[in-house]
């Protein structure tokens, strides 16, 4: 089985570990498929129509050509192409679920997917066609394409036709055995894949939220007293327990902390402040749930029908990806509630009645609007986020002349990830500089090491406020580092 950090490192550029002994798993379904058609039976999707079509028998002489119509009619995506991290993902786990031995394709189907990983071929899949049942069928039949030398394929910048993919690789089409396009096009792997490149950026994002948060619990000079692992152990929620440890360690050595303790009126801080490890911890429980799914998928076989090394064919709806839809939108609901909590933790950072610091964090007030308007944009971004969080998976509309009548749109699910975490990374972005802006009104206070280094990271690209500039230029600065996961490192056990 392999685990999420051998498929992250497969997602950025690493080599595929299939399990010992795959080989003789494949040659004994693809034997066993081959024994029932050499005894005239009928199988689904073998020797038979698909879907709708299922009642019709094909001869025995145009088994191969229904595997070439299969493909080439359901090409069919359109929109912007995956992106490529995210089609090493596709076509890692296409070669995983193949591998265990229950699809009956030929042991030179796999190898042709592995050589494409392998080179960093990558196909050049369109986004959006898949309803997310019968498998993520147009987007798989995009990348099967090359496999028989059809359709486009990226060589680095160089997008050229499947036909020169191959070429380049030193391989030829590959000649499709019976079911074998059936097995390429059916699965969950593109949204799987989706879902879990969402997933590593989500996780990384989470880690920067703790970090930002802490820095404001800092700007504000909070109480960390919420954080006690006391008050976490009475209610036994294991993200929040997580969650307040890192906190703490964040925070942990800090002079500002300190300065709190000796003359500070306030009893309590605003929930924002005081519950981050309650609403975070939430959110890192869904994070861990949505990865346990997610891994499980990843390794699973969910193409239709199934051939057993006994000989057994069995005709079921693995393909159907309601697992990762639900996965999905369990993501979605942490990115947008994380993004939703910074947002409110910025506008505290600026409200002058609250965080006792001057207002929107910038000296003769008037003269400069300092921070207005960049808590105006987190509010635009968290807005967004709360639409975006929609479930999808309560959505399906029925397809294939209605035999498809209920689906998962995983697919969908997935892919509103993107945008997603996009506007995390930004909402995050403003509250690192909102929050390293309000670290130095309390100069020479220092805070703890992590936390410095993060201040030091933002300063790296951005100067200190003092005087109104062009804002546009320092978030787009902060955010490339959170997209390098340059704060994410900071948080034990995020």
């Amino acid at each position: 089985m392999a685990a999420l950090p051998e498929l992250r490192a497969v997602m950025e550029g690493g080599a595929l570990p299939l399990p010992e002994g795959w080989q003789e798993a494949v040659r004994a379904s693809h034997s066993a498929l081959a024994a029932r058609l050499a005894a005239g039976e009928v199988m689904y999707g073998v020797n038979t129509g698909f879907g709708k079509l299922a009642g019709t028998r094909i001869p025995p002489d145009a088994l191969v050509r229904l595997q070439l119509n299969l493909i080439r009619s359901h090409a069919s995506g359109v929109g912007e192409p995956l992106p490529r991290p995210v089609v090493r993902l596709v076509l890692a786990l296409k070669a995983l679920s193949l591998a265990r031995g229950a699809s009956a394709v030929r042991e030179e189907t796999v190898r042709a997917l592995l050589r494409l990983l392998e080179a960093d071929v990558l196909p050049v899949i369109p986004a959006r066609g898949s309803v997310g049942a019968s498998g993520d069928l147009a987007p798989l039949a995009h990348l099967s394409m090359v496999l028989i030398g059809e359709g486009q394929a990226a060589i680095g910048e160089r997008v050229v036709t499947g036909a020169e993919a191959l070429a380049h690789l030193g391989l030829s089409p590959l000649p499709l055995g019976p079911k074998e396009g059936l097995a390429l096009l059916n699965g969950t792997q593109v949204s799987t894949a989706i879902a879990l490149h969402a997933l590593f950026a989500a996780r990384d994002l989470f880690a920067t939220a703790l970090v930002a948060g802490a820095m404001s619990t800092e700007g504000v000079r909070g109480s960390d007293t919420p954080f006690d692992p006391r008050i976490h152990a009475l209610r036994g929620q294991p993200g929040q327990i997580r969650a307040a440890a890192a906190l703490r360690g964040l925070m942990a050595g800090s002079a500002i902390r300190e300065s709190h303790r000796e003359n500070d009126p306030r009893v309590q801080d605003p929930y924002s402040i005081r519950c981050q490890p309650q609403v975070m911890g939430a959110c890192l429980d869904a994070l861990d749930h949505a990865a346990a799914v997610l891994e499980r998928e990843a390794n699973a076989v969910t193409d239709n029908p199934l051939v057993t090394a006994e000989g057994e064919v069995l005709s079921g709806g693995n393909f159907h990806a309601e697992p990762v839809a639900f996965a999905a939108d369990g993501i979605a609901l942490a990115l947008a509630e994380v993004g939703a909590l910074s947002e409110r933790r910025i506008a505290l950072l600026t409200d002058p009645a609250l965080s006792g610091l001057p207002a929107f964090l910038v000296r003769e007030g008037g003269l400069n609007s300092g921070f207005m308007i960049a808590q105006v944009t987190a509010a635009a971004l968290a807005s967004e986020q709360k639409s975006l969080a929609h479930p999808r998976s309560v959505d399906s509309l029925p397809t294939s002349a209605n035999q498809e009548d209920h689906v998962s749109m995983a697919t969908g699910a997935a892919l509103r990830l993107g945008p997603m975490v996009a506007n995390l990374r930004d909402i995050l972005a403003i509250e690192l500089l909102a929050a390293a802006q309000a670290i130095e009104f309390h100069r020479p206070l220092r805070s703890s090491p992590p936390l410095e280094s993060a201040h030091a990271a933002v300063r790296g690209v951005a100067a200190a406020w003092d005087a109104d500039r062009f804002m546009a230029p320092d978030i787009a600065g902060v955010s490339a580092l959170v997209a390098e996961g340059r704060f994410a490192g900071l948080a034990p056990d995020a």
